[in-house]
């Protein structure tokens, strides 16, 4: 373990949507056992009480001793369920969707189920909530040297970007009201980490195969938010005073290029786990990239989602941001980067059955 981190919470109970996720289950470890690799842990007392939705295995949480309430953020039963007896919580809220059935289901989750969980934590005396948003409603930066920061105006360029950006709008009309609960909006990109979907174990798979396909030069700019630096920032989003009514951007330290991403897994898939990684091949011209763009805002237009489309027409895109504002307001260190994540990312795939 490395030093420790410890963040103290001053609240008596902690609510959480999104536990059972991809970065929940990480902020969820730090909430209670703590997160080895960076020495992360939240300090209490307090208890910890979760929202999550009908038929997700909870066997994990209920053995970090959560408190869980089944039911679903678009059905305000639910959330009142959620939320009774919470006066002076600090809820954190990580749920939402990326890659939907039906576009609908962006503003129908992301949106207007935010607003239904804020609405009622307020009226429940909620004293702070965190809330997660994400690099979409910024759209795509307008050259590789570009960052974003809280300032930069909102260009999202379809469904999902759409949502977050309307999600993040109504937050921001109620801060300005002044109303009785502070509210902090966190924004993460693409996420790397333990715990991850078969997504990510498939975009290992592609590079060990030298199938990942690089649009263009390759040379434009992913920021990248390793999990437990993001539960880090939440952590400190949810505790420091100054946090209150503000918006920050956490990811790793710096972006990185397309072409360190994929050369990176590829050396840590040789070089720590001694697996035959193939010469990546698959090289398309930038302009399927921006064909792809298209594709995706017409479908979406019409309220069809493809993952795929939707994933390709971003390979070609700078998607960066700064997190100066993190660290010198809440003292944000992101201590793990792109080749560590990477191989503990790997690690978690293999001891998990995985197969890459």
């Amino acid at each position: 373990m490395q030093d420790t981190n410890p963040i103290t919470l001053n609240a008596p109970l902690v609510l959480l949507t999104g536990a059972a996720g991809w970065l929940g289950k990480r902020v969820t470890s730090a909430l209670t056992t703590g997160l080895p690799e960076t020495g992360l842990f939240a300090r209490g007392p307090f208890s910890v009480r979760a929202l999550v939705p009908v038929g997700e295995d909870v066997s994990h949480l209920r053995e970090q001793g959560l408190d869980i309430v089944r039911g679903d953020i678009r059905d305000m039963r639910s959330v009142r369920a959620f939320v009774a007896g919470a006066e002076g919580a600090v809820l954190i809220h990580m749920a939402g969707i990326i890659h939907p059935k039906t576009v609908a289901q962006f503003e129908a989750i992301n949106t207007q189920g935010t607003i239904n969980l804020v609405t009622a934590a307020q009226k429940a005396g909620v004293r702070r909530a965190v809330i997660m948003s994400s690099n979409s409603p910024m759209g795509c930066n307008p050259h590789p040297d570009h960052r974003f920061t809280e300032e930069s105006p909102y260009n999202p360029s379809a469904g999902y970007g759409r949502s977050k950006m309307l999600m993040e709008k109504a937050l921001r009309a109620e801060i300005a009201a002044g109303g009785p609960m502070e509210i902090v909006i966190v924004r993460a990109p693409w996420f790397y980490g333990p715990n991850q979907p078969p997504r990510q174990t498939l975009f290992f798979k592609m590079v060990k195969d030298g199938r990942f396909p690089i649009v263009g030069s390759g040379r434009n700019r992913r920021s990248m938010g390793y999990t437990d630096n993001l539960a880090q920032g939440i952590l400190l989003a949810a505790a420091h005073e100054r946090a209150a009514g503000e918006i920050f951007w956490l990811a790793d330290e710096t972006p990185y290029t397309m072409n360190e991403i994929v050369e990176v897994v590829g050396k840590v898939l040789r070089e720590d786990f001694g697996m035959t990684v193939k010469p990546n091949q698959f090289h398309l011209p930038v302009i399927v990239g921006d064909i792809a763009t298209i594709v995706d805002v017409t479908l979406q237009y019409a309220g069809i989602y493809l993952q795929q489309i939707h994933v390709l027409s971003e390979m070609n895109k700078t998607i960066a941001c700064d997190i100066t504002k993190a660290k010198n307001v809440l003292g944000y260190t992101p201590k793990i980067a792109l080749r560590e994540g990477m191989r503990l990312s790997i690690d978690w795939c293999l001891k998990n059955g995985q197969k890459i």
